[in-house]
């Protein structure tokens, strides 16, 4: 058998990485069962049981320069793991690779198959999930372009200054990104992770959720035994109260609940010059 398919092989059996194998295999004469054990007494061919197990805790970590911002979510299997110093220096090597790229299209797949310490990135999580004992997924991989637009974000229950639990973003049109833009670009980053709205506004919410919304009310006033001829009044309110709810720019604003974001929105820009053009929030 060629020492590439002796490889296959063995990474298959193992889950073990590229370089691991092959050095087993060098270790061992090529002896296939024999490079088996060797990467089992190096705990090296734990990754490939340890894959199939859930991973439901982790972190999310931003990594910007000029050009681009990205954001990365990689799930362990305990809370316990994803604060440790080895998961959060992991998550920071692929983070500055990823902007090192200065790519904003590299897909998931194009970055698992960089290479990172003379190895693929996809190796790398294998070789981790051996050290640190627990499942790692590549969750989420979010990378934004940086045109005439600001970034903003926020996060919650940080690990570090640039990781934690949940991660929003909010990118802005400004005239002059001074202090006072950009302290409310950090308040509504705070704000959309707090109150999750799914969308900026009515007319971006997807139309398949709001007949859905009306279907759901319009039965419950009908079950209720309203009369026919006020059912359609009452569904215009209970739809915006919905809308309230769901979109940013019609929510209430969480450091002043008795404005709207447009509200507040209308009259930061009587003297600034402030548009939002998107947000995101990612969590675990």
């Amino acid at each position: 058998m060629e020492i590439a398919d002796l490889i296959k092989d063995l990474r298959n059996k193992t889950g073990a990485g590229f370089l691991d194998c092959k050095n087993a295999l060098n270790q061992n004469n090529n002896n296939l069962d024999e490079a088996v054990e060797f990467l089992r007494k190096k705990g090296l061919a734990k990754a490939s049981k340890k894959s199939t197990r859930e991973a439901n805790e982790g972190a999310i970590g931003i990594y910007s320069n000029e050009k681009i911002t990205a954001i990365l979510k990689i799930n362990s299997e305990t809370d316990f793991a994803a604060k440790g110093d080895k998961f959060l220096n992991f998550m920071d090597e692929l983070g500055q690779l990823i902007i090192d790229t200065n790519n904003a299209n590299l897909t998931k797949d194009e970055f698992l198959n960089l290479k990172l310490h003379d190895s693929l990135v996809s190796d790398y999580f294998k070789n981790m999930i051996s050290q640190i004992g627990e499942n790692l997924i590549l969750n989420e991989m979010l990378i934004y372009e940086t045109h005439n637009s600001f970034y903003s974000s926020y996060i919650h229950n940080s690990y570090r200054k640039n990781i934690g639990k949940i991660i929003s973003l909010v990118e802005y049109s400004a005239n002059n990104n001074n202090e006072e833009i950009k302290t409310l670009s950090k308040n509504l980053c705070m704000h959309v992770a707090a109150m999750k709205p799914e969308s900026l506004d009515i007319s971006d919410l997807n139309p398949k959720i709001i007949e859905n919304e009306k279907k759901i009310q319009r039965e419950l006033i009908l079950n209720s035994g309203k009369p026919n001829n006020i059912i359609e009044k009452i569904l215009e309110g209970k739809m915006n109260k919905f809308f309230s709810e769901v979109t940013l720019l019609n929510q209430n604003y969480i450091l002043d609940q008795d404005k709207k974001v447009s509200d507040v929105l209308q009259s930061f820009n009587k003297s600034h010059k402030f548009e939002i053009i998107s947000f995101n929030i990612v969590n675990l």
